[in-house]
């Protein structure tokens, strides 16, 4: 009778630990299914106008600036590689999210496979930590051309400019890829991620192991990140704000020309980010879920849309490229 019972409790143990197994690899197996905008579901089809629209003119503005730039000699200093490299990081980041949210919207093309999703999360984050770090190189490079303006060219150098890049993109990818260790964990929940693209909550909530390292982890390295870059683009234009003491016009209309256009930026960038990751960890249950998720798709597409109106149109050397590069252009085709 004993063995009896013991063969009973170890055909019970092994079968709960095949249930187990299966469950943690349900998600890896099956994917995930994006539902897009919780509560919103009735009208994907009216807000995929908008953000298609956005997308594209996106898409155009950062193209034919990246065009501009790389056709035109006059351009290849210092200040334009910088706003070459922006337009390049802006195309990835918004194509990372919106071709999947909008063939959710039209298609209702919602299933995604983990691995895809994981890739998925990491170059959203990576582009966003690497796009914001660009902005706070241009933050500083402002600072240099209107507080010494004299020093500018021995300090802003292209040795200079590829170091800067090549630590942009080491320390990006260092902040982002702990989020890789996702994989590892035991998923044994439903794999429905409530957002129109996977990012490193969504993907932690399904999980039964527990988020409280999950959780820490994304918010210092938003704080470590996107908080440290506003703090440090703050100083700098506190700084630039000092030129208005000179009784020189030219200098205060330059700075505060440069100011404005890069503060609508950084407002719109990294504003709206770091409320949703604060939302998102402290007052979920007390705002609408799809609050969180407009947020979210806005600033992954918004500041790429108006950088080049902000950086291209405004500034007269670009515009004159342009200008420049659709003459060649004309001419070639004739």
């Amino acid at each position: 009778m004993t063995q009896v019972r013991a063969l009973q409790k170890i055909m019970a143990l092994s079968s709960a630990n095949s249930l187990a197994a299966l469950n943690n690899s349900d998600t890896r197996m099956t994917g995930c299914l994006l539902t897009g905008i919780p509560g919103l579901e009735h009208l994907h089809i009216w807000l995929s106008l908008p953000f298609c629209s956005m997308y594209i003119a996106a898409l155009a503005g950062n193209g034919i600036l990246i065009c501009v730039i790389l056709s035109q000699s006059s351009l290849h200093e210092p200040m334009y590689i910088f706003l070459f490299v922006l337009a390049g990081t802006d195309i990835l980041l918004s194509t990372s999210t919106m071709p999947k949210a909008l063939a959710n919207f039209w298609l209702s093309s919602s299933h995604i496979s983990f691995d895809s999703c994981l890739t998925q999360m990491f170059f959203i984050h990576f582009l966003f930590v690497a796009d914001s770090a660009i902005l706070l190189t241009m933050a500083f490079g402002h600072y240099v051309a209107i507080c010494s303006p004299l020093r500018y060219a021995t300090v802003v150098t292209s040795t200079v400019i590829g170091k800067i890049v090549t630590a942009i993109l080491t320390r990006s990818f260092i902040t982002v890829f702990p989020s890789i260790l996702l994989k590892r964990l035991h998923y044994c929940r439903i794999n429905i991620i409530a957002h129109t693209f996977c990012e490193h909550t969504g993907i932690a909530c399904l999980s039964c192991s527990g988020m409280s390292i999950n959780v820490w982890y994304g918010l210092a390295a938003a704080l470590l990140s996107t908080g440290l870059h506003i703090i440090l683009i703050s100083v700098s234009y506190v700084h630039i704000l000092a030129v208005f003491r000179l009784p020189s016009q030219d200098a205060r209309s330059k700075a505060l020309s440069t100011c404005g256009s890069h503060v609508c930026v950084i407002l719109l960038f990294c504003i709206p980010s770091l409320f949703s990751v604060f939302a998102y960890r402290f007052g979920g249950r007390r705002m609408p879920r799809y609050v969180h998720i407009l947020l979210a798709n806005l600033y992954v597409v918004i500041p790429p849309m108006l950088n080049p109106i902000i950086y291209g149109v405004r500034t007269k050397q670009i515009l004159e490229g342009a200008k420049q590069m659709f003459s060649d252009f004309t001419k070639e085709s004739r």
